[in-house]
């Protein structure tokens, strides 16, 4: 991971909101949620909450007196999800690092991360954090991206900008949103961590756009792959945009789009 790979600022939280959500975001939070949901917490913790898409998702579907506590390292984004959640009193927004969580021991029935574990720089404290703040019993849930070749719009775009900078291609996504998969891993970590009881789904979805234009803006100018671009070619962001439309358009057509995404999300018990 380089330094950038964390950088969600500027314009990127209204990108990321307005386009990255509801083009392969928004089906996981549903499904974490859900997950969440069944297992009837009256305290949660997110991690990594980003622009709310999990809050929204968790606080249509908890029970009324239940409490969320929705972290994230960059306050943006946090500033973004709190903007479209604010009249909801069993939220609580905190500006918080998933490695240093400033939360007691045993305070949280709940941990929930979505798409967050890929940008810790130290996962195994991480973990340790997650486990330190649950409740004896509790359950820490996240889900990770599949390896980029599983997931079609990613790939595709990866590609166009590879050929566009061929001495120095932009890896950010496959680097780190897809670069955490390996199911055996991800258990020996987990169990290194002090969690005894883990099980990994895939769940596969599909991400549905109006036009190629419209994932080509959402991975080019809403993802820290707008920092990579910017830095290898000063003014070039839109010429980025323009040649990822073009190759999602060849390689699905020109109108409305299709694509396969594929996550695991794992359940860690204490």
């Amino acid at each position: 991971m380089v330094a950038t790979d964390t950088v969600f600022a500027g314009s990127v939280p209204e990108f990321y909101d307005r386009m990255m959500v509801p083009l392969i975001f928004e089906p996981y939070a549903v499904d974490l949620a859900a997950r969440v949901a069944a297992l009837a917490p009256k305290t949660v913790l997110e991690t990594a909450a980003g622009t709310g898409v999990v809050t929204r998702a968790l606080a249509a579907r908890l029970a009324a007196d239940a409490r969320i506590t929705a972290t994230d390292l960059n306050q943006p984004m946090l500033d973004h999800a709190m903007a479209r959640q604010s009249g909801d009193k069993r939220i609580g927004w905190k500006q918080a690092d998933a490695l240093a969580l400033p939360f007691d021991n045993r305070s949280f029935d709940v941990v929930a991360c979505q798409f967050g574990v890929m940008f810790f720089p130290n996962k195994d404290q991480g973990y340790r954090e997650a486990r330190r703040v649950l409740k004896p019993g509790g359950h820490f849930l996240f889900n990770v991206w599949d390896k980029i070749s599983k997931n079609d719009f990613a790939d595709t775009i990866a590609h166009a900008l590879a050929e566009m900078f061929p001495d120095d291609p932009p890896r950010f996504m496959a680097r780190t949103p897809h670069g955490y998969h390996d199911g055996e891993q991800i258990r020996a970590e987990l169990a290194e961590a002090g969690f005894s009881d883990v099980t990994i789904d895939a769940v596969d979805a599909r991400s549905k756009a109006a036009s190629p234009r419209d994932p080509a803006v959402a991975y080019c100018q809403g993802t820290p792959w707008r920092n990579e671009i910017e830095s290898r070619g000063p003014g070039r962001l839109e010429e980025a945009t323009d040649r990822a439309t073009e190759a999602l358009a060849q390689k699905y057509g020109k109108g409305a789009i299709d694509g396969r995404i594929r996550a695991f999300v794992i359940t860690a018990a204490l």
